[in-house]
């Protein structure tokens, strides 16, 4: 098998894997612990930002999954959006436009699509780059087209600072019937900048918040031993980690990346 058609077909695999796990995903999304760190993370990652909360933003999620980025934007940002959207998912797709039936969902292939030119203030993508980690880089390259000068793009993707934690992501990945360890994978910290930087894009924020808050609470379907205690241990938890978002403490044991790039 030639390599295009090799990656093709586990682009196609990685499609129909999530396809048959989505509800899944979804369901173990929705407990109110995972709802709360998701609050608190990105309410305190995104906070202050300069942005203008008089004008209407033109917004994309790109690998959309069930659209929480776009949600993410307008209670974290209190900005008025105008809201596009895609997934290689049918599923997902056809599941947004069921929920959301007047807002823009389309289905694209992330390696291959790009979006008008200079025609998004806001970008964000949550989660989606690992599940195309051979064209992570490009997906990149093709989204910032997409960007007008001085635009952001938002992201939030697993990584390691170290191989400790990339070991027990390769092991959790080979033994969770929820991931497909043959299509997808983490992103060394540097890795991951690198394809903003190549890209044209300058850091405005990198926050590394995936530490014991997020091993508890923001993956129940990851770790669903550890899913433990109450609300009370959630807010305890991201009150010592978002102690070391910002250091190199924190780069190095977190097992995920939040940035925010900007367009220059």
């Amino acid at each position: 098998m030639n390599p295009d058609s090799q990656e093709k077909q586990l682009i196609e695999q990685q499609k129909t894997h999530f396809n048959s796990i989505a509800e899944q995903y979804k369901q173990a999304r929705s407990g109110e612990k995972h709802l709360l760190i998701k609050q608190l993370i990105w309410h305190h990652c995104l906070k202050g930002l300069a942005l203008d909360r008089t004008k209407k933003y033109k917004v994309l999620e790109a690998m959309c999954g069930f659209a929480e980025g776009r949600m993410l934007i307008i209670n974290h940002l209190g900005l008025d959006i105008d809201y596009s959207g895609f997934d290689y998912s049918d599923v997902v797709v056809n599941d947004l436009k069921t929920e959301y039936p007047d807002l823009d969902i389309r289905q694209e292939d992330a390696t291959s699509f790009k979006p008008e030119a200079d025609n998004f203030d806001i970008i964000i993508l949550i989660g989606g780059l690992h599940h195309v980690p051979n064209h992570a880089a490009q997906v990149v390259k093709n989204l910032s087209g997409g960007i007008k000068k001085g635009g952001i793009f938002i992201n939030f993707e697993p990584t390691y600072g170290n191989p400790i934690t990339q070991w027990v992501r390769r092991k959790i990945y080979q033994k969770n019937p929820l991931f497909d360890e043959e299509t997808e994978r983490d992103f060394a910290v540097s890795e991951l900048k690198g394809f903003f930087k190549d890209a044209g894009f300058n850091p405005l924020r990198l926050r590394y918040p995936g530490l014991l808050a997020y091993v508890l609470f923001y993956n129940p379907d990851a770790f669903p031993f550890l899913n433990i205690g109450g609300k009370w241990l959630v807010k305890l938890t991201f009150l010592v980690d978002r102690l070391f978002y910002k250091n190199f403490i924190g780069a190095f044991f977190s097992f995920a990346t939040l940035s925010v790039w900007r367009k220059d």
